[in-house]
């Protein structure tokens, strides 16, 4: 036998003391093989390597030991074993191990592969090692050994032939782009949350599915169902303390909870927390209200006893430091800051004495604050802890928009005139720019980690899962530096504010559409794409296809392409056009319509243009999109700018909800089962986004034509507004119909009016809108109008038909970037044109430091022998923020546009960005 010096020791030597490590992991029950599988000789051989300590880490044998189990699911026999010595030839042969293991170099050589340095790195791979052929899963830390374990049993799980995955494993050499990869949990009402707290069969099969999909963390958050301390109804863990623990010295409590029912809390808590690292994640601990007295709430059904205003900091740090002893596997924990946290802005004091608590846990935990209302002297508290700290801002407002970061927020979130007091008087006033952005927390020497989260407006309860919008996301979770990006997953916030009902989370009338006791299930796609393209956006694994082949064989590319093309429809809506960027307000799944004629009917968009109506609704990014009046007002001035049109976006997601309907027509036909609960619930969701898409079309439409009339008295625009509109009410009709037997009469996000119900509730507002337009057709009568007819048909008709935009196809070579600047220097912007390109009127450069908090910076770029050029000047480099610029062109025949532009599919950043020099 070879012999490997490992301290002097034989290897013989070595694998007797080791696997007496082993053995007593063996004992709690990892590797023992299940008695229905036991063999003479199994058919799969999965060696630990026992020369590599890694092997010997808990969440390691934990994934074995699920790859084992998946093995014998699927019909194989499995056993461990420590050395490949102890397999016979005859066995399929995995062989496990990590950067210690003599035994991988040969096949990660054979292979032409090498480990990645970087943390959480994994190989797989075929060859040989000691003369047997294995396949090889290598990490390069027991995360990164886990992940590969996983994966193997992903592969295993959904493939046709479980024999034949592990003989035809193709070499992979893969590594994070993100440091984080995030998943949030809200526990908001106690009648639909309590089952799953409490549920112990639930855990660990969650746990698995979000490290096989590669997240890293876990943040299960509590105190979040509500923004303020008025009209709290149910407040089950809203201040979560006294519903975990008894602190000594203070007799505070969580009034009626029986204390058994809070050491019950407590030792979920710790179950929880301890499952969640013994998968390899982090478990990071929400804690999101520290208010302790409700405001006109006599609907609560619970108060917190025995707390004073002078008790109130103490026993936060008290409970807060016996919560992380009694839960040793939190490992770190996220605090809102601001006023909805029951604790008013810049009271740092209070927050230092919370903060002593994670000091003086006995252990480093993470301190994490959301963004909203943070300054430096807020900063300046966590950091003086001594803690690592990051800081969370919300990605896209709290919404889903495209992927990449925000070009610019909108005016309303500008800063505003600073307050003195009150509990908003920093996100209100002076810090406003941080409500819904990262504002200027990208500096390049900050001393904290940005963590950007994704927030649930967008998406909450429809399927999502398209790969290339998730790839893209995946490149832009660490613009600047960051560190990645926490999801709020689907269903988030289901049964907020008191409005949770009997009979699980999904929304479902049909029994047949519900995942028993596991709502996750349904959204297993989503997991999977998020959580992989956020390891690694240039993967090409094969994750997702397996799992579509799976559940529908032959139909499986058409279902796909159904559910991508579906899934960017709301995206693209959000970052277009946005009636508010609270997700309280604005729920674009079940969108409450806004009113195009008469901005005084009801509708709950209070965070928008006066006067409210659609026409005058701000885009999210209203850097690179234009808003429906702004559109027209362009057009009929005739000084169009190169931004995206709402008329362009109306096309676009008409195109997309068609492309979707024709493939989910296909996927039906080819599928062998379209009958099946998995197939229901895919073709539901996806034609409910379809008619979202046509719908929206429609009225962007309506809204235009019917500012187009507005603005120029002409009566056909008027016209062919109501057309749109009837158009718009039609294709709802249609969308409500087809949710209507699937879901429940009664939704509840919420109690407000915009926040529950369903899609066949909404039409009234529309109804009002149509009669509003009709009644004024009828009192206008046939006059000229206002401006040039043929001004105004070329308006219409850029409406109803945009001209297509095709800047990426025709300026290729257009501007490489610099890949850096030197801070107080001249930053040299050029641009080359050739004769390939079109002519160009002129180019412009627009620029700005990567702060929200400033507006963008525009000059004409001077022509010159090759293209164009333009300096951004030194005194504004001077900053401590990296810069970002694009170009807006106007070209000799008449047309405008951007560069870079989103690319087709609609990602990809519309921007460059210029790091510093170190």
């Amino acid at each position: 036998m070879p012999q490997d010096n490992h301290g002097g020791q034989s290897r013989r030597d070595f694998i007797k003391k080791t696997g007496a490590a082993t053995a007593a992991v063996a004992s709690a029950g990892f590797l023992q093989t299940p008695a229905s599988a036991n063999a003479q000789t199994s058919n799969v051989a999965i060696v630990l390597d026992a020369i590599d300590p890694l092997t010997k880490t808990i969440p390691v044998l934990s994934a074995a030991a699920e790859l084992r189990d998946t093995l014998i699911a699927r019909g194989l026999s499995a056993q461990f074993h420590q050395s490949l010595e102890q397999v016979s030839r005859a066995q399929q042969c995995i062989l496990v191990g990590g950067p210690a293991s003599a035994s991988a170099r040969p096949v990660l050589a054979g292979a032409g592969i090498e480990l990645p340095e970087s943390p959480e790195s994994l190989v797989l791979a075929r060859g040989r090692a000691q003369g047997k052929l294995v396949t090889l899963a290598v990490g390069r830390d027991e995360r990164g050994m886990t992940y590969a374990l996983l994966e193997l049993a992903d592969r295993v799980k959904y493939g046709d032939d479980p024999a034949s995955v592990l003989k035809t494993v193709k070499p992979i050499s893969e590594r994070p782009a993100n440091e984080v990869r995030g998943v949030l949990r809200s526990f908001v009402s106690d009648v639909e949350d309590k089952a799953w707290f409490n549920d112990r069969e639930f855990w660990g099969p969650y746990l698995t599915m979000l490290a096989t999909h590669r997240f890293n963390r876990f943040q299960l958050a509590l105190g979040i169902g509500y923004d303020s301390a008025s009209d709290i109804r149910d407040c089950y863990f809203h201040f979560p303390y006294p519903f975990l623990l008894e602190v000594p010295g203070y007799q505070v409590r969580a009034a009626p909870l029986p204390d058994a029912e809070r050491d019950q809390n407590l030792a979920m808590l710790r179950f929880i927390s301890d499952e969640t690292a013994r998968r390899g994640l982090q478990f990071q601990l929400g804690l999101w209200t520290h208010a302790y007295q409700w405001i006109d709430s006599p609907k609560a059904n619970y108060y917190i006893k025995g707390l004073t205003p002078e008790t109130h900091a103490p026993y936060c740090r008290d409970a807060l430091r016996a919560l992380l002893k009694a839960c040793p596997a939190i490992s770190g924990v996220t605090f809102r800051i601001h006023g909805e946290s029951g604790v008013p802005e810049g009271n740092y004091d209070l927050w230092k004495t919370i903060f002593d608590g994670a000091v003086t846990c006995g252990r480093r935990v993470r301190i994490d604050m959301h963004a909203k209302g943070m300054d430096q002297d807020m900063i300046d508290v966590a950091l003086g802890t001594g803690l690592p700290v990051s800081i969370s801002p919300k990605f896209w407002a709290e919404h889903m928009g495209l992927p990449y970061m925000q070009g610019a927020i909108r005016p309303l979130e500008m800063p505003r005139v600073t307050r003195t007091s009150g509990l908003y008087k920093l996100s209100s006033g002076s810090r406003s720019f941080l409500r819904y952005g990262y504002g200027d927390l990208l500096a390049e020497d900050r001393r904290y980690a940005v963590l950007h989260r994704m927030w649930p407006g967008a998406q909450r309860m429809l399927l999502w899962g398209d790969a290339e919008t998730a790839a893209a996301y995946g490149r832009a979770s660490s613009f600047c530096g960051s560190v990645g990006t926490e999801l709020c997953e689907p269903l988030s916030f289901k049964g907020r504010g008191g409005s949770g009902l009997p009979g699980g989370r999904e929304g479902y009338a049909d029994q047949a559409l519900r995942v028993s006791g596991r709502d996750y299930e349904k959204f297993n796609c989503w997991y999977r794409v998020w959580g992989r393209n956020l390891y690694n956006p240039e993967s090409d694994s094969g994750a997702i296809p397996r799992y579509f082949r799976h559940h529908f064989d032959r139909g499986a590319e058409k279902a796909e392409a159904a559910l991508a093309s579906a899934s960017r429809i709301l995206p693209l809506v959000t970052t277009a056009h946005l009636p508010s960027a609270a997700n309280r307000n604005f729920w674009p799944e079940m969108y409450t319509h806004m009113p195009i004629v008469d901005a005084s009917r009801p509708h709950p968009y209070g965070d928008s243009p006066a006067p409210r109506r659609l026409g005058t609704v701000s885009p999210l990014d209203p850097e690179f999109f234009l808003g429906l009046d702004e559109f027209v007002e362009q057009m009929l001035d005739g000084g169009r700018n190169g931004k995206y049109s709402p008329a362009w976006v109306a096309q676009q997601l008409e195109h997309d909800a068609n492309l979707a309907s024709d493939s989910l027509r296909e996927a039906k036909s080819k599928t062998r089962d379209p009958g099946s609960a998995e197939f229901r619930r895919l073709a539901i969701d996806v034609a409910v986004q379809c008619g979202l898409g046509q719908f929206f079309a429609y009225k962007f439409r309506a809204g235009m034509l019917y500012a187009i009339y507005m603005r120029a008295q002409y009566r056909p625009a008027l016209q062919e507004a109501i057309k749109a509109n009837l158009a718009a009410r039609a294709t709802w009709i249609k969308l409500a119909d087809q949710a209507a037997g699937p879901y429940r009469h009664d939704i509840t996000y919420g109690n407000t009016e915009q926040l529950r119900g369903h899609w066949l509730d909404r039409l009234k507002p529309t109804d009002d809108d149509i009669a509003d337009m009709e009644k004024l057709l009828a009192q206008v009568p046939v006059t000229t109008p206002k401006l040039d007819s043929a001004l105004i048909e070329m308006a219409m008709r850029e409406v109803l038909t945009p001209e297509p935009r095709g800047e990426m196809t025709r300026l290729e070579g257009f501007h490489v970037p610099s890949p850096f600047f030197i801070r107080a220097q001249p930053v040299a912007i050029a641009v080359a044109v050739s004769n390939k390109m079109p002519k160009f009127a002129a180019v412009r450069l627009r620029y700005r430091r990567v702060n929200q908090a400033e507006v963008w910076q525009s000059q004409e770029m001077e022509p010159s022998r090759t293209g164009y050029g333009a300096e951004i000047p030194g005194a504004y480099s001077d900053s401590r923020f990296p810069l970002q610029y694009h170009f807006e062109l106007k070209f000799d025949e008449g047309a405008s546009g951007l560069f870079p532009a989103i690319k087709p599919g609609w990602n990809g950043q519309p921007y460059f960005v210029l790091r510093q020099s170190v």
